[in-house]
Parts: structure tokens; C-alpha cells; sequence
């Protein structure tokens, strides 16, 4: 019957447009803000001190998901009894947008707590967004078809990311030295450098992106059906988790699967979170540089989608998850071992001078190539992770699955980015700190290998 419902209630072509275009609404952020310009910025210009500034910057991913892990699975039990997703979205797109705003104010010298804070909460209220548009996808399309929009959707994150990136890095982002940007112009706005005004600009430009692509989600895409008022739906909502909790006990197969996801997924957030910031401080890169691996990223993470999307049709989400964990796993090691003049922990040694220019010594141009297989492996490893839930569970129930499935995604990804602001406080080595993703990922994939697939599914 469950398939039934899910085939009658499948959304027009421009419906699945309007979901989709949710990631590309929503993935700026990640790109621009958390991973690739504001993040280093801080690190790097705004603390007086780049160690310290990567372990507040740690404990303020830590401080988000362990919020996001403790109320997404309340929300989305919530979400089941309300019926509708939108209101929820919308609601926390307005927290979203203003603390993205106010990250503006991070000028150089000035307090980092508040703008820690500030990032946290958009953090939060981002995740927040992703559990209800995420529970919104079992209504919309067929089982079959799951894995290809998951990972076409999740590209077209990639290719909006990559294109607030760009535009960041042409147009905004100048140089401290010159104050010119990339194309050799001066920064739109009259952005100041030097005053850090490139990299905060990135929190209003990311706040407007995202207010206008989420309306095609809004116009096009239809929602559920209105069900119970707010409080008698936070009632049975709460009461209808604790009987979840207790039934993905004897849910073997999801309950392996969301153990595995809550471990993997923990070093993933962690990598996408601090490589920019590690590369910041190992090779002193500037804002254009980190823009520029960003963009050589993004544009790899747009085919590797694609073709996760075939793959999750002909293989199934499980295998591409496999694959891409253990892309993930080569290139973080690759990562660790590579220092100035270095690669394979000293094994070979990259004695070439510098040339100038951007990434200019083999030790940085090793770093890209180990950043290639991040870029094609990080975008499958996600969205295939959530069309392997989107096939296990019926529409009805997906509200409070995806809501403990990001809690599996947050219940302890407070602990990687904790353990590594911890152990680079302590020894003032963010290489060392670094070594908690690997076996995150490793211990991960070894929690998956015997989990059944679809995770419903007898063994």
C-alpha cells in the first residue's frame, strides 16, 4: 500500500524542480561561509592566534550539532503530525537569514564569540531546513527514482555553491597586498580587504541566495497535507519519538544503517568543515586561493554527482556510499601526510621551488590532487546516505526518520570537530587533530559493510 500512496502522490516535473532547487538554495552557505572564505577568514585574519582560531571555530561546529543532534528527531516527529513541511522551513529560513547577516560585523580584532554564535545558530537553522525538505522527497517521486534525483539534486547544490564562489572570488574577494580582485578589478561595493570586508560580505550574499532560490520550493512543490495543530502535534509528537526510538530498536537494519551514518558522517561533516581551514594555515593560502580550490572542488563534485546518480540506479545507494567512503578515506590520508615539501609522510619528498602564483609549490599541488577525490566522493557519500533511507521507510514514517537520521548525522558531530580543536589546542599541531576524520570514515564503513540493503530488508 505504502508504494501505492508514493506512486499516486508523485509530483509534476516542475515540483521536483522546486525541491531540488532547495540545494541549490542551501549549499552557498556550506561553500562559501562554513568551508571555503568565511571559515578561513577567521581562522586566519580575524583571531589573533590561526591555532586558537581553528579550536573556536571547531567548537563552534560542535556546539551546532550537538543542538541539531538533540531537537531534529523532535522536529521531525513534529513535522509527521503537522502534515506540512514548508511553514517549519520557512520559519527557520528567517533565523538563518539573520544570523547570516550579522556575520558581516566579524571585522578583524573584534570578539570571536559572537560571531561563533552567529554561526552556529545559521548552522542549526540550515540543518534544521534539511530535515524537513529531506522528509518532503519519499511523497514526491517513486523508490526507483530516488537515488537519480538525490544525487542530480545534490549536484545542482554543487553548481550553485560553486557559482557564489566564483562570483566571490572575481568580484569580491581583493587582495590585502594590491586590493584588487582575481580579474584585476576593485572589489563591487567598495569592499575593503584589508578590513576583512571580501570574506564577511559572504554572510549577506549567502542570506539573499538563499531567500530567493528557496521560492521556487515554495511555489512549486507540493507539501502535505495539513494535519493537527501546533501543540496537540508537539504532544504526539513527542510521545510518537519515544515509541520510534524503541521501534528502529527491532529495526536491525535501519538501526546499522543510521550507526554507520551517525559515525561516517561525523568525519565527513568534519572534512568539509576544516580542509579549507588546514590548508589556510599549513600553506598560508589567501582568500583567492582558497576560493580557487574550492571552485576546482565544486566543479568535480558536479560530475561526481552525476554520476552517483546512474550509479545509485544500476548498483544501488549502498555500494556508491561504499565507494565514496573509501575515495574519502585515500584522500584524507593523502591530506595528513602532505607538508611543505613533502607527500606519503615524508616518503617523497616534493623538493621544488616555488613558482609563484597560485598553489605554487608541488607540496600545495599534491594537497589539490588528494582534494580531487574529496570532490568527486563527498556529494555521492551524502546523497545516495539519504536516498538509502528515502527507499527504507514509507512516506507516512519519513518525517521521524529523517528526523533520526539527522540525528545518526549529529548525535556525535560535535565529537570529531571537538576532539580536533581539543588536540590542536593542546599541541598547537592541527595535523594531529586531523587524524580523528580518518577513523571516523574507517570505523564507519565497517558498521556498513554488513548492513542490509534497502535497510528494511531481511537478511
Amino acid at each position: 500500500m505504502a508504494e501505492v500512496s508514493m506512486e499516486s502522490s508523485r509530483a509534476s516535473r516542475a515540483g521536483i524542480w522546486g525541491w531540488m532547487f532547495f540545494d541549490w538554495a542551501a549549499q552557498p552557505f556550506f561553500t562559501v561561509v562554513t568551508t571555503f572564505i568565511f571559515g578561513p577568514y577567521v581562522v586566519s585574519r580575524m583571531a589573533t592566534d590561526p591555532a586558537m582560531g581553528q579550536a573556536a571555530w571547531g567548537y563552534g561546529i560542535a556546539a551546532a550539532g550537538f543542538a541539531i543532534a538533540i531537537l531534529s528527531p523532535v522536529l521531525g516527529s513534529i513535522a509527521d503530525h503537522t502534515g506540512q513541511r514548508k511553514p517549519w522551513i520557512a520559519f527557520f529560513a528567517v533565523i538563518k537569514i539573520f544570523s547570516l547577516c550579522m556575520l558581516w560585523y566579524a571585522a578583524p580584532g573584534s570578539p570571536l564569540l559572537p560571531v561563533i554564535l552567529f554561526f552556529s545558530l545559521a548552522s542549526v537553522a540550515a540543518e534544521f531546513s534539511i530535515v524537513f525538505n529531506d522528509s518532503m522527497m519519499p511523497r514526491l517521486v517513486p523508490k526507483a527514482e530516488i537515488g537519480s534525483v538525490s544525487n542530480i539534486a545534490w549536484g545542482l547544490g554543487y553548481v550553485g555553491g560553486m557559482i557564489a564562489l566564483v562570483f566571490v572570488i572575481l568580484f569580491l574577494a581583493g587582495s590585502p597586498e594590491t586590493g584588487l580582485t582575481l580579474i584585476g578589478a576593485e572589489p563591487l561595493f567598495g569592499l575593503d580587504p584589508k578590513l576583512g570586508e571580501d570574506a564577511r560580505a559572504t554572510g549577506p550574499l549567502s542570506a539573499l541566495w538563499y531567500l530567493v532560490f528557496i521560492l521556487p520550493m515554495f511555489l512549486l512543490t507540493p507539501d502535505g497535507a495539513k494535519g493537527k495543530a501546533l501543540r496537540p502535534a508537539v504532544r504526539a509528537g513527542l510521545a510518537e519519538l519515544k515509541s520510534t526510538l524503541g521501534e528502529v530498536r527491532r529495526r536491525s537494519g535501519i538501526l546499522r544503517f543510521l550507526v554507520a551514518r551517525m559515525i561516517y558522517q561525523d568525519g565527513v561533516n568534519a572534512l568539509l568543515a576544516l580542509g579549507g581551514v588546514f590548508a589556510a594555515a599549513m600553506f598560508g593560502w589567501s582568500i583567492t586561493e582558497i576560493g580557487l580550490f574550492g571552485i576546482i572542488l565544486n566543479v568535480v563534485a558536479i560530475f561526481g554527482c552525476l554520476a552517483a546518480s546512474r550509479l545509485d540506479t544500476a548498483l544501488g545507494s549502498k555500494k556508491v556510499v561504499m565507494i565514496a567512503l573509501t575515495m574519502l578515506i585515500v584522500a584524507t590520508l593523502g591530506i595528513l601526510s602532505t607538508g611543505p615539501g613533502y607527500t606519503l609522510f615524508g616518503a617523497l619528498q616534493l623538493d621544488g621551488a616555488d613558482t609563484g602564483g597560485f598553489f605554487a609549490t608541488p607540496a600545495e599541488k599534491a594537497y589539490i590532487l588528494y582534494g580531487l577525490l574529496i570532490g568527486l566522493a563527498f556529494g555521492p557519500v551524502q546523497a545516495s546516505s539519504r536516498s538509502y533511507l528515502a527507499r527504507s521507510v514509507t512516506p507516512a514514517e519519513a518525517g521521524r526518520y529523517f528526523g533520526i537520521y539527522a540525528l545518526a548525522g549529529r548525535a556525535t558531530s560535535f565529537l570529531a570537530p571537538f576532539l580536533y580543536a581539543t588536540i590542536t589546542a593542546m599541541t598547537g599541531t592541527p595535523r594531529l587533530g586531523m587524524t580523528v576524520i580518518v577513523v571516523f570514515l574507517v570505523v564507519g564503513m565497517a558498521v556498513l559493510w554488513p548492513t542490509p540493503y534497502p535497510a528494511d530488508r531481511a537478511k
